[in-house]
């Protein structure tokens, strides 16, 4: 078995599955939110507990396609789910849009990079900017077509820091590590003081949350309990809150 392959097969046995016990899947970007949200559903909710597994959209779809036991699951662009309902690892009828977000350009609090267009990477004070992995993180394809359109990626390929999810190229920007990074605006928020927003990074598509109950899900009740709460009043003031938008 590939080393991948394996390493998500480990995962799928040590995630085990408990009545009453139900498991989100969701984008690196909405772990703070989505654990606020998790803990005012279970107030209402006695006996069920709901964990959230956050990580990168792609690795998260893996995670599911070999095995692991998630009963929701929110990804941070709709390919990914798209991806999901091609290879039928979700319930088409049960999808959603959960929220939507901005894709922005962030550096360290205490730098004085001055960035008025992403033209502005290209200068020599830009060592390094983070971004996710394009090949597994929603925003780091979201960042590669913008910079892709603007003539710059082959520019900035050569400076870039791979991070396996958003939150990872935040803490590289927070941690002063990198001159520069591609994050959302709810991560930004979230790092107030620690980061500092250089500009809003126009996509060529929405930035959009889709969620839905996965296929093999073993409790399905509550998913979709879960699925309903998230888009009513109180699941969404919370991602207001957070710095998410509607979607």
């Amino acid at each position: 078995m590939p080393r991948i392959a394996a390493l998500f097969a480990a995962l799928a046995i040590s995630l085990p599955a408990h009545a009453g016990e139900l498991t989100v899947s969701a984008a690196a970007s909405l772990a703070d939110a989505m654990r606020e949200i998790a803990a005012r559903f279970e107030a209402g909710q006695p006996g069920v507990r709901v964990r959230v597994n956050a990580g990168g959209s792609g690795a998260l779809l893996q995670q599911i396609a070999h095995g692991a036991p998630v009963d929701l699951f929110v990804s941070a662009d709709e390919a990914t789910m798209d991806e999901a309902a091609r290879r039928g690892l979700i319930d088409g009828k049960s999808r959603f849009d959960l929220a939507g977000n901005r894709l922005v350009l962030v550096a360290p609090g205490s730098s004085t990079l001055k960035v008025d267009s992403l033209a502005a990477l290209s200068q020599p004070a830009v060592r390094r900017v983070a971004l996710g992995n394009p090949d597994s993180v929603p925003a780091g394809r979201y960042a590669q077509a913008a910079l892709l359109s603007a003539g710059l990626w082959p520019a900035l390929n050569a400076k870039a820091v791979r991070a396996q999810n958003v939150r990872q190229a935040l803490d590289y920007a927070a941690r002063g590590e990198v001159d520069a990074a591609f994050v959302y605006a709810s991560d930004a928020q979230a790092f107030s003081g620690k980061v500092k927003t250089l500009l809003t990074v126009k996509t060529a598509t929405p930035v959009r949350y889709p969620a839905a109950v996965v296929s093999g899900s073993r409790n399905r009740q509550d998913a979709h309990r879960f699925a309903s709460y998230l888009q009513g009043a109180a699941a969404q003031g919370v991602l207001a809150a957070h710095g998410f938008t509607r979607p």
